[in-house]
């Protein structure tokens, strides 16, 4: 497989360091910046606790606690004999894949009941330290764990400022500059290298030591090229329809990996601040865009039912690439600073994360459909999945995504507002939340952001400061925010799509922004000229009802176990699904908005069954969902199923003779069952 050589390497960057040590730019004063001779960050990531939800995001969050976050190491072995806590047990990435999303959550909550049930893993983590640097279980020979675990001890640190931490990393980082490179093509540790450059860079804001650029360049030129990769991209549309995109688990075949491939899109831009070259940057944009190209499904994800298969709407994509691609994007947004990036954090956070879930937090998917109409133990035309993989439950198919699940809105939270380098704050992701930073010459301003974003597109925002401050504010314009309006205390600041508006003012406690984003319903053209109905972030999908059945799984690796919410479901339609849409694509306004209260669970709809504590048993819910869209629709006779799944939608526009009748639309993420793609019928 692709391979790098760098003959000059050492030799360029030493007079990059060289020419870098005589330029000052201007760096955020409040939080760790990029020393010489890391290129700046665009964006500055704020510490763990400065953003905090609240509104309906709380709400999610507090749900995560009370579900399988908040549960699971009481239940599942592999957690509760954890040998990343002294257990006999399992001891290789579910450990830190699960305290990657817990210890986040905790401190963001301030819940001491979820502090403490992280306690032991963090101790057992910080006292396992070997003399030569090697840390964690002494069952564990593998490098890949440890850079998941190395993630959980940043987050620990912002958190409490414990220095044990600092100390067993820069050991272990002395371990890998002191050994020889061990990073294969052919092994999770190898593909995933450069993951351990989000802990070394991290760790070099922080201690300035240039051992650890030297290992992460070690890593770069010793591990895989994904840059290469992403730019040539060999596993497009006409490999797969000549069946040439490998599906297996050697070299090649983990390149085609979902979950590796949704980790290495941020790797060549993590490298660019080290390299300052504009290959690397490139190399970001031409992956995303291939993989939309070729892959591309709504909600901002790429398929991958195990491996990339296409953009058939009925081809899944597994839960653990979308929490992955999130955190991609999370920090390819502090690096670029992009506006067309923060869209894409929100297509991912409000679609494709809480349609995988039920809405009560204990049960997910493994792969997830855009044209979702039965939800079974069949099989079906993954790439290499089993049958069990769109059920939700507890572990349908491998267990990796119940470790490793847990990351993607605690993660979410905290990248909602970064830090500028002129001592401002950006407001890069929206929702209800409250930031407390530093800005100006140190002054701590607290901003309240009041909104029902992404079901409404109003926000509020209040500021409160010990006294008058200069500073500027970056608010995000998305891409689709046509007419935006942004108001500062009464002054208009004009509010382009795609871009940020920059707020430059001297603010005093009380200042208000209000800003409207208007949420004109449109459509995005899809497979076979389908179409998907958005409005704002949001896409919509065919209001089906549904059928629960609960089932029990029973095998080497996937295990039902009854422990308070913890289940696994069936769900059949029990109403036509094989609807076209009667519309015109290009102006699409022949649509009723209907708006309701944003219920306790943010992500449901009137039929979902959840698990309640208090009667320790499973209700179905009676209400509507936050917006449900009224349109226009006809059946099709002729689309039917087929392996278990919708088949492909007939090529648009096609004809129907059906009677047109109203049909309902809800946001994906609160639709267990749906149709997102839908072939349009001919006028």
């Amino acid at each position: 497989m692709l391979r790098r050589i760098h003959p000059t390497a050492l030799v360029v960057f030493s007079v990059i360091v060289a020419f870098c040590q005589c330029i000052k730019t201007p760096a955020n004063k409040h939080y760790p910046v990029n020393p010489s001779p890391l290129l700046q960050t665009r964006f500055v990531r704020l510490p763990l606790g400065i953003v905090r939800p609240s509104g309906w995001l709380r709400d999610q969050l507090v749900i995560q606690s009370q579900g399988l976050t908040g549960h699971l190491d009481e239940f599942w072995p592999d957690l509760m004999e954890s040998a990343w806590k002294g257990g006999e047990g399992e001891a290789w990435e579910r450990g830190p894949y699960y305290l990657n999303g817990l210890v986040p959550l905790a401190y963001i909550l301030d819940d001491d009941r979820l502090i403490k049930k992280a306690e032991p893993f963090i101790e057992y983590m910080l006292n396992s330290g070997r003399g030569d640097g090697w840390f964690g279980p002494p069952a564990n020979e593998d490098r890949w764990p440890l850079a998941v675990a190395m993630k959980v001890l940043t987050q620990y640190y912002e958190a409490t400022r414990d220095t044990r931490v600092l100390r067993l990393l820069e050991r272990y980082f002395q371990y890998l500059k002191d050994n020889p490179p061990d990073w294969p093509d052919d092994a999770w540790r190898g593909v995933r290298a450069m993951e351990n450059a989000v802990t070394g860079y991290w760790l070099y804001r922080r201690t300035g030591n240039p051992d650890i650029l030297e290992v992460t360049q070690s890593i770069f030129n010793n591990s895989f090229d994904w840059p290469s990769f992403f730019i040539t991209f060999p596993w497009d549309t006409k490999a797969l329809e000549e069946r040439r995109i490998p599906y297996n688990w050697k070299s090649d075949g983990l390149t085609a990996h979902v979950v590796n491939v949704a980790m290495a899109v941020k790797y060549p831009g993590l490298w660019y601040q080290q390299a300052r070259d504009e290959r690397f940057k490139e190399a970001v944009y031409r992956g995303i865009e291939n993989l939309d190209t070729h892959h591309g499904q709504v909600g901002g994800r790429f398929s991958g039912d195990e491996h990339l298969s296409g953009r058939r709407p009925t081809q899944g994509t597994e839960f653990c690439a979308v929490v992955e691609y999130m955190f991609s994007v999370e920090k390819l947004m502090e690096i670029f600073g992009d506006p067309a990036l923060g869209d894409r954090l929100e297509l991912l956070a409000y679609n494709s994360l809480p349609g995988t879930m039920t809405p009560d937090g204990w049960a997910h998917q493994y792969d997830q459909q855009a044209n979702q109409v039965l939800v079974t133990d069949a099989e079906r035309a993954w790439s290499s999945n089993g049958n069990t993989s769109n059920l939700y439950g507890l572990m349908p198919n491998y267990p990796c995504c119940l470790a490793n699940m847990h990351q993607a809105w605690p993660l979410f939270v905290e990248h909602m507002w970064m830090a500028t380098h002129d001592q401002g704050l950006a407001a890069v992701a929206y929702g209800p939340c409250v930031v407390s930073a530093r800005v100006a010459n140190g002054m701590e301003v607290t901003i309240v952001q009041e909104t029902d974003y992404p079901f409404d597109g109003t926000i509020r925002m209040t500021l409160e400061l010990s006294g008058p401050a200069r500073f500027p504010l970056y608010f995000r314009i998305p891409g689709w925010a046509e007419d935006a309006r942004l108001i500062a205390n009464g002054d208009t600041v004009e509010a382009k799509p795609g871009t940020f508006a920059v707020v430059q003012r001297r603010w005093e406690s009380g200042d208000k922004i209000h800003i409207t984003f208007p949420m004109k319903v449109r459509t995005e053209t899809r497979y076979n000229n389908a179409v998907s109905v958005l409005r704002g972030p949001l896409y919509y999908s065919l209001r089906i009802g549904k059928s629960y059945k609960r089932v029990r799984l029973k095998s080497d690796r996937i295990t039902s176990i009854d422990y308070m919410g913890s289940a696994d479901w069936e769900i059949r339609p029990t109403t036509p699904w094989n609807y076209g849409l009667v519309i015109d694509p290009e102006d699409p306004d022949d649509v009723i908005v209907q708006k309701h209260t944003i219920p306790k669970f943010p992500f449901i709809d009137n039929g979902e069954r959840v698990y309640t504590l208090e009667k320790d048993r499973f209700i179905p819910w009676k209400g509507d969902a936050s917006v449900v869209l009224r349109m226009k629709g006809r059946r099709i006779p002729g689309w039917r199923m087929k392996d278990h799944s919708a088949d492909d939608p007939p090529q648009s526009p096609i004809p129907s003779d059906e009677r047109e009748k109203v049909i309902e639309l809800v946001p994906y993420g609160c639709a267990r069952l749906r149709i997102t793609e839908f072939p349009v019928i001919e006028r």
